[in-house]
């Protein structure tokens, strides 16, 4: 007889013990796209460039969140947010120097595991410590700091890996060379992994990746995070998917187009090959974008006309925001509102758009209520369970406000309001259910509403590592961005807030 542990009413196995309700725990996918802006899905009407049409079929059997935000404007630490359903500045991982990934906190992997779910990863992790890692270095390898870089010895690294983070199964890199413990054939390698080369496009590769995982595992419950590298720089495209767009435009626009649509195809054979197992209808699909699109307005003007393809840094790697202001690396919803779209055709209903605020630690939380695993307020999470609401079960949407801390910069979403902080004193106030491109600036005529904003986002950062609202100067390129996007024109101090 299989031993069982009752949790909240649903059935939960123990570790390495399969449940009896196998057959009804969904599969469960997250697909999570790199610098995929806002503008760049084509259900959305925002561009008439770019062509999605598998993701525009996943929206139709599924949901697509019209307001979906990510827990930073950086890919790190959204990361981090997503993998461990909390925000990551509650375990200090604010931007990329803050990683590694602490070891102290459990991520979805280790969850979904501990109830017998196999457990693969794709693509980029980027979880590890690695050359900007100081703090993690001067604790860990000091002899490995080599002026304001880090040499990290992957001895120290490995502990931090996927495979020491929950994954059975993984297929990790950004792009050839890969570390898998199995091929694209489906064959098993070194359990503890060892190095693939495959110098084809990274996407088809990542993609191939993804679809062999789930062969090798259709048979029983399984998660898979599939991490596309794209269309973050380096930019590259074979030339199947470059001719797909035609005509004048910047060659950067072009190759990103090609990348988006390259993962667009991975997501229609993923779909098909669902499909062809026969596990189509009870598999969880989530897909997202770790942030915003980067446009290279750091500068003081946009980028997206001068810059060769093989630029690298942070400049427009092709992907768009429309009709969004700002970018990647801020809080303005440019930086972090991304395209979402949730697809379970056993639970969730089909074309249905959202357009309530919601937050990427949703996806982790969601998936944990699938899979039978707790997700009360005893389970250290930030996200909530969507799907009693989405499917009709619950009347009403969890209500919570939503938080950024990055960098210099601070925000709050409660409601259809937006409050955003600089540390330099900066303000703006924003409606985004009327005024989701932050046009208007509203400090100034409804300060009440400021200071209680305000006062929420203060009262979050309080419980942070460290704590506190942003404080210092805008760095170079925090200021060619608001100066780029915001103008001179905010001036407004809280001190003046007596009214709404």
């Amino acid at each position: 007889m299989r031993s069982l542990i009752f949790c909240a009413a649903t059935l939960v196995c123990l570790p390495g013990i399969l449940c009896a309700d196998d057959a009804t725990r969904p599969n469960l996918i997250f697909i999570f796209a790199d610098d995929w802006g806002y503008g760049d899905l084509s259900a959305m009407g925002n561009r008439s460039d770019v062509k999605t049409p598998h993701l525009d079929a996943l929206s139709q059997q599924g949901v697509m969140f019209a307001d979906a935000y990510i827990t930073a404007p950086q890919c790190s630490p959204s990361r981090a947010g997503l993998m461990t359903g909390r925000y990551q500045q509650r375990f200090g991982f604010d931007t990329i120097p803050d990683g590694p990934l602490p070891l102290d906190q459990l991520t979805l992997a280790e969850r979904l595991r501990e109830v017998g779910y196999a457990t693969g990863m794709v693509g980029k992790w980027h979880l590890e410590p690695n050359a900007v890692c100081l703090k993690w270095a001067k604790q860990h390898q000091p002899d490995g700091i080599q002026g304001n870089r880090v040499l990290v010895r992957r001895d120290l690294s490995m502990p931090y890996w996927p495979q020491s983070r929950g994954f059975d199964e993984f297929f990790q890199g950004e792009l050839n060379p890969y570390w898998a413990n199995f091929d694209l054939r489906g064959k098993s390698l070194n359990p503890t992994g060892e190095t693939v080369h495959d110098d084809r496009f990274r996407v088809d590769v990542q993609t191939d990746a993804g679809l062999a995982f789930i062969r090798r595992n259709a048979d029983k419950p399984f998660f898979l995070y599939l991490a596309h590298y794209a269309p973050h720089v380096p930019l590259e495209a074979s030339e199947r998917y470059l001719q797909r767009f035609p005509g004048e435009m910047p060659e950067r626009r072009r190759t990103g187009l090609a990348m988006i649509s390259a993962v667009d195809e991975g997501v229609g054979r993923i779909m098909k090959l669902l499909q062809d197992q026969g596990i189509a209808d009870n598999t969880f699909v989530m897909f997202a974008s770790d942030n915003g699109a980067p446009l290279g307005a750091h500068t003081g003007e946009l980028m997206a006309d001068i810059l060769p393809v093989g630029k690298p840094g942070p400049a427009w790697d092709g992907s768009r925001n429309d009709p969004l202001r700002g970018e990647k690396g801020m809080v303005a919803e440019g930086g972090i509102r991304v395209p979402m779209i949730w697809s379970w055709p056993a639970k969730l209903p089909q074309g249905k758009i959202v357009r309530e605020p919601v937050i990427s630690l949703d996806m982790t939380a969601s998936a944990l209520a699938a899979a039978g695993v707790n997700v009360d307020s005893t389970s250290n999470l930030d996200g909530v369970d969507l799907v009693p609401w989405l499917s009709g079960i619950e009347s009403q949407q969890p209500q919570r406000d939503l938080y950024w801390r990055f960098w210099n910069q601070g925000a709050v979403r409660g409601g259809d309001w937006k409050y955003i902080l600089t540390g330099d004193g900066r303000e703006l106030l924003f409606n985004i259910r009327d005024d989701k491109e932050e046009q208007r600036n509203l400090i100034h005529s409804r300060r009440g509403r400021a200071k209680f904003l305000r006062d929420k986002l203060e009262s979050w950062t309080s419980e942070l590592e460290p704590p506190g609202l942003p404080s210092a100067p805008l760095n170079v390129q925090e200021v060619g961005w608001y100066k780029y996007y915001f103008g001179e024109r905010v001036t407004a101090t809280i001190s003046d807030v007596k009214s709404d």
